[in-house]
């Protein structure tokens, strides 16, 4: 064997269709698939979605058909058919999603017939292919989003001027999702548009049915959300524009910018971002003394998946000052998206951008650290890695004690925080991310 999955970043496919079904209102998921896939996957998210995990019909109440053996050698279609009729007798929701796992994919049980013998009797249901084996949990988000888009949300609506849907916040592998997209729609409110952002308690799903009337989708990642984007434009004709995580006032500002620019917006973006950064430097103010006198600058290791590998590397660059020295992204990735998205980080500042690497292996930052940093028989004259913060996951704690520097949870996993309503994007979310930062950094000396 050539190389091993050491301490996982995410769920397999299943797990990610999963966690977006929950989070979505008055949907129902229906899992087919072996005894203990639901269970197994109900205690990662507890252990990595900052204890985010359960609600109604979730975690460990989700229904699932639970083949076995005898499923497995005459085909699970038949329980799989009483899992449904079980399921909507005693689930109160409106719209019901067959998912699959890698034991029902195998054996090859046609759920999209399932699904449509059920939608045939006037039930909303959908049915996406999710086996395991397909991809990772952010895979699973975009496969389950786009078989909605394509079987359920409603054909032939015309558009509505000034609505937005937002993709690319992939519900409890971003802890912080309900925050962060309040965040993303309090901040393009200011537009004077209608954002549909399908997963917090400001949604409905009506607003997911008739999300074809969007005149733009927003996907707010350079990775995820991308395939259902491009399923939208090709089922109901809707662009898409990307964009990064809007963490802080420069990000923010960009996406304002581009918002108006392709919406063709009749309002002063310039205005509103003057007015936004004012707010924000006010805030930031009383800061400014302690910041220098206390010598708060650090030298900062970033170790995330992409939405956050991003947008906290350009948040430190361009907004706090800090200096990242490295930032490892933990996705799966082709050539062309880790070329793309190392220009993101070094382009704009090629003297203080910081080594990219592209590594599903976490461990591995010391090395690329010691690297930058070799030792010396004398620290002296030596150029350190002093003074250093790790921003990561739960599992980098081990790296920032190595380092002997304060360590943040942002990307999954986060085992040792607990999150409900905390976002950082926008220009408030800036400020969330600096008290959250400099917090660390004071309570480690």
């Amino acid at each position: 064997m050539s190389s091993y999955i050491e301490r996982p970043r995410y769920f397999c496919s299943l797990g990610g269709a999963l966690s977006t079904l929950e989070a979505l209102p008055e949907t129902i998921p229906i899992l087919h698939c072996a005894i203990g896939c639901a269970g197994s996957i109900a205690w990662a998210q507890n252990g990595g979605s900052a204890l985010q995990v359960g609600g109604y019909c979730g975690g460990l109440a989700v229904p699932s058909s639970n083949v076995g053996e005898r499923d497995v050698i005459f085909g699970g279609i038949d329980r799989l058919e009483e899992q449904v009729k079980t399921t909507l007798e005693l689930m109160d929701g409106r719209l019901y999603v067959i998912v699959t796992g890698c034991v029902t994919e195998i054996i090859g049980d046609n759920v999209r017939a399932v699904a449509a013998e059920f939608a045939g009797q006037g039930v909303d249901i959908v049915a996406a292919n999710t086996g395991g084996f397909k991809g990772n949990s952010y895979l699973g988000y975009d496969i389950v989003l786009s078989e909605i888009v394509r079987q359920y949300v409603k054909k032939g609506a015309a558009a509505k001027k000034g609505s937005v849907n937002i993709l690319g916040i992939v519900p409890y592998m971003d802890g912080f999702w309900r925050g962060n997209l309040t965040g993303v729609r309090r901040l393009l409110g200011k537009l004077g548009i209608e954002v549909n952002t399908f997963f917090t308690d400001e949604d409905t799903l009506d607003g997911l049915k008739n999300s074809s009337s969007a005149e733009l989708n927003i996907v707010l990642s350079d990775v995820y959300g991308l395939d259902t984007a491009k399923t939208y434009e090709e089922v109901h004709g809707i662009p898409y524009i990307t964009a990064g995580l809007p963490v802080g006032p420069t990000a923010s500002g960009e996406l304002l910018r581009a918002v108006a620019g392709a919406l063709r917006l009749d309002v002063d973006v310039e205005a509103i971002i003057r007015e936004e950064n004012r707010k924000y430097y006010k805030f930031l103010e009383p800061l400014a003394d302690v910041y220098n006198d206390a010598d708060l600058q650090k030298y900062a290791v970033i170790v995330a998946d992409v939405n956050y590998a991003v947008s906290i590397t350009r948040f430190l660059l361009d907004d706090l000052g800090w200096i990242p020295v490295l930032t490892q992204f933990t996705d799966v990735l082709p050539e062309e998206q880790q070329e793309q998205l190392r220009k993101k980080l070094t382009a704009p500042a090629p003297l203080n951008g910081p080594k990219v690497v592209f590594d599903t292996n976490a461990s591995e930052a010391i090395r690329y650290i010691n690297e930058l940093y070799p030792k010396q028989e004398s620290d002296k004259y030596a150029e350190t890695l002093t003074p250093a913060f790790v921003i990561g996951s739960a599992l980098e704690r081990s790296l920032a004690l190595k380092l002997g520097a304060p360590h943040l949870s942002v990307s999954f996993p986060i085992s040792n925080r607990a999150l409900l309503s905390r976002g950082y994007t926008g220009f408030e979310g800036g400020l969330t991310l600096i008290e959250d930062l400099l917090s660390a950094a004071v309570a480690a000396r």
